[in-house]
């Protein structure tokens, strides 16, 4: 705004310097002053709009921030649910004997001993069931035959 009231002040000693007619002079002043109104009257309303504007997104930033603080609440709650700082547990069922057990996941382990028929038990952390097999071998717990699927049809 400073910049504006030099130049003012700059053009109103330049039209006083050269313009000798008394009258015309007190007219350009009266009409530029109105004119410089004017654009001074837009231009606080445009920062007032660009106030307000600059309001409303810090609210809706401020929202936003809120939500997403309760969101990472959430999502660490459910970190916490799925990675319980004991462990996780894993159900095994042994292929030879049925015999249930429990074992820490362990995903560098790749075989483990079974407790009550001392068998060995290769494990599969990928979860493909087809990895070195052709399908099912029916030794799993509550198997339903399902290597005589084709026989029924």
């Amino acid at each position: 705004m400073r910049n504006i009231k030099n130049e003012y002040k700059s053009f109103l000693d330049d039209i006083e310097k050269n313009i000798k007619d008394k009258e015309d002079l007190e007219y350009i002043k009266k009409r530029f002053t109105s004119f410089l109104d004017i654009i001074l009257d837009q231009m606080d309303n445009i920062i007032e709009y660009k106030k307000e504007e600059i309001g409303k997104l810090e609210e809706a930033q401020k929202q936003m921030e809120e939500r997403m603080t309760k969101m990472q609440n959430v999502i660490d709650n459910i970190e916490k649910d799925i990675y319980a700082e004991d462990g996780f547990d894993f159900e095994i069922v042994c292929p030879y004997c049925n015999y249930e057990f429990i074992i820490d996941v362990d995903e560098n382990k790749t075989e483990i001993e079974c407790p009550e028929c001392k068998n060995t038990i290769e494990l599969d952390w990928t979860g493909d069931i087809e990895d070195e097999s052709d399908g099912c071998l029916g030794n799993c717990n509550g198997c339903h035959d399902c290597n005589d699927e084709d026989d029924d049809m």
